[in-house]
């Protein structure tokens, strides 16, 4: 089985012979199996162009893209299979929004792919409670927020149970809260076994979220690699209508020559702890169905982080306090840094997820979070 669940080979393509330049030119890139990745560029850099030519809405003028290993088919049964495991989300909502009510448009998309009733009854369920939106499903989608409109788009694309997860923007026009939300939900996914790929402007986000950057300037592949390979290069990313993210930039005006940058507030933290600095631990725990977060023992004035759609539920029903309702995983590791021990609760398959983050974080050799 090859490495790559999604892969362009030498893709090109113009929507009308007078473009002055392709859209996309001779684009080669791999979307790796599994993994958090991020696709950069300045706007009418070719994003969304080649998102369209990854679920086959659009097919290249020349070159070739393979889904698990083989090109891609375009008849209409091989599509439809295609964009149920290989879903695009699109930033702005009213583009993918059509039916009249909530649980109507989740629906759509099951119907197409030809499912029972109570498989589709029990999925509106499922993707409307992960993105918190159980009490909207009879609402009709005219009377939406915007930031509910991003929500429903968003669980339609869920209801699938996709592989392959593409989100274009998936944080604009979100305030900051709701942003943070979204990406917790989406590394939840990761954690799942779906393959994300999402793209942005936020140069900080990617240079936090993602393991891999593939860079799109002009049409054509600039960068494809670590966010560190990329941004370690201020030129270089300015050239493509970016910016170097900010702990990058802190980091090395403080810490100028270091090998290793940090990536996330705790680990910029840790990176500028003295020697011999007393760390505080962080405590995981795991919340399963059936959790009851009013009965959770915790020692008062201990910092409390929740993390997962099933643990925010549980905190919301439970009345229990919360000290980090946002990027909590990365909020204990922080508080962990300052010397105070914090209890992280959260979704069982995001554990690894915190471990992972806690391990991050003593790589920087000031001392033990986990």
């Amino acid at each position: 089985m090859t490495d790559f669940v999604l892969e362009a080979r030498d893709v090109s393509y113009s929507y009308s012979q007078k473009q002055p330049r392709p859209s996309l030119d001779g684009v080669s890139l791999g979307i790796r199996r599994g993994a958090r990745t991020a696709i950069l560029g300045a706007n009418g850099a070719g994003k969304s162009t080649l998102f369209y030519h990854l679920n086959g809405v659009y097919r290249p003028k020349s070159g070739t893209v393979l889904y698990e290993g083989e090109p891609l088919d375009y008849g209409k049964p091989a599509l439809r299979t295609l964009r149920s495991e290989v879903c695009v989300v699109v930033q702005n909502p009213d583009e993918q929004i059509f039916s009249s009510t909530v649980e109507e448009d989740i629906a759509f998309g099951l119907l197409n792919a030809g499912m029972e009733r109570d498989e589709i009854e029990r999925r509106i369920v499922e993707s409307l409670f992960l993105v918190g939106m159980e009490g909207y499903r009879t609402r009709p989608s005219t009377q939406l927020s915007y930031g509910q409109r991003k929500r429903i788009a968003f669980a339609g694309a869920l209801a699938l149970r996709p592989k392959v997860l593409i989100l274009d923007e998936p944080t604009a026009g979100l305030d900051p809260q709701m942003s943070l939300e979204v990406i917790e939900m989406v590394d939840q996914l990761v954690e799942s076994g779906t393959s994300v790929v999402i793209s942005t402007h936020d140069v900080d986000l990617a240079y936090t979220w993602a393991e891999d950057i593939h860079v799109i300037r002009g049409g054509r592949l600039e960068y494809s690699g670590s966010p560190d390979g990329f941004f370690s290069d201020s030129a270089r990313a300015f050239s493509c209508g970016l910016k170097r993210p900010t702990p990058s930039v802190v980091d090395a005006s403080l810490r100028p020559g270091s090998a290793m940058r940090p990536r996330t507030n705790a680990q910029l933290l840790a990176s500028l702890a003295p020697e011999g600095a007393a760390f505080g631990k962080v405590t995981v725990v795991p919340v399963s169905d059936g959790f009851d977060a009013s009965a959770a023992s915790v020692p008062e004035g201990t910092p409390i982080g929740i993390c997962g759609s099933r643990t925010r539920r549980a905190f919301a029903s439970g009345g229990l306090r919360v000290d980090h309702a946002f990027n909590a995983v990365d909020g204990c590791m922080a508080d962990a840094v300052r010397g105070r021990d914090s209890v992280l609760f959260c979704d069982e398959e995001m554990v690894g997820f915190a471990r992972r983050a806690g391990r991050a974080v003593e790589a920087f050799g000031k001392g033990a979070v986990m």
